[in-house]
């Protein structure tokens, strides 16, 4: 496995095109409201994007129609945008990536459509917490299965599971690239590659009720549990510098 090290000016890059995603999800979390369908908001996403001077990179990306992942109630990731509407009460899950002078940028967040059950919000604090652990836990040195571990044990603790067979990784020139960085432990912790400076990747838990086992709708794309619950799904790009995760989708 070759995973590559960024030099400062590569890391300054893939910050650029990380703050318009961030800028695009701050954006959309602001303006979204029940009765939009989601191919208004894909729309209203690309056009951010590309007002600030990027391309939507998911926008034919393995032959996905939208520019935004729009992923709605029980669909995890991967959501197709379409004609349906929007309602007080759901959850929606945002995932974004763009392009910009040849280096890429990937985030995602889930978010309420206006007041949600306690429940809803429980389930999307699991995911964004555990990005947020997981961030603050990365050292130069330890491994990336250590990383799925610290994500996995804060998932379970939180009395949830981790969606399976679809995980983070590198970015950089390709959207996608080594490592793949699962939210759920297989093998040792102590195996595997280890975290160095300059390497660039991303966290998403991916965050279901009671089981963890993927289905894929009849569109090809959304990701469901096969438990049938409302699941969530955070992700950050992050950078190591100095020793540390450094945050790079920020707004």
């Amino acid at each position: 496995m070759a995973i590559t090290l960024r030099k400062a000016d590569e890391i300054a890059k893939l910050r650029r095109a990380g703050e318009i995603v961030g800028k695009t999800l701050q954006y959309l979390r602001e303006n979204i409201k029940p009765g939009m369908t989601l191919k208004q908001i894909d729309e209203m996403g690309e056009k951010f994007i590309r007002e600030h001077g990027a391309v939507p990179s998911f926008k034919g990306l393995y032959g996905f129609t939208g520019s935004v992942c729009t992923s709605l109630n029980e669909v995890c990731i991967h959501g197709v945008p379409d004609d349906t509407v929007i309602k007080e009460g759901d959850i929606l899950g945002l995932d974004i990536g763009t392009k910009l002078d040849g280096y890429y940028g990937d985030a995602a967040i889930t978010m309420p459509i206006g007041k949600v059950s306690a429940e809803d919000e429980a389930l999307i604090a699991c995911s964004k917490d555990a990005l947020y652990h997981a961030i603050e836990s990365i050292r130069e040195g330890m491994r990336f299965k250590e990383l799925t571990k610290i994500i996995e044990d804060f998932i379970t603790e939180r009395g949830y599971v981790p969606l399976r067979d679809y995980c983070g990784h590198g970015i950089g020139t390709k959207p996608h690239d080594e490592p793949n960085i699962p939210n759920y432990l297989e093998g040792k912790a102590n195996q595997g590659p280890k975290i160095k400076n300059g390497m660039v990747f991303c966290i998403e838990p991916m965050v279901c009720h009671r089981s963890g086992t993927p289905i894929i709708l009849e569109d090809d794309w959304s990701v469901v549990s096969e438990d049938g619950l409302r699941t969530s799904h955070y992700e950050h790009q992050v950078a190591v510098v100095d020793g540390k995760a450094v945050i790079l989708t920020e707004a």
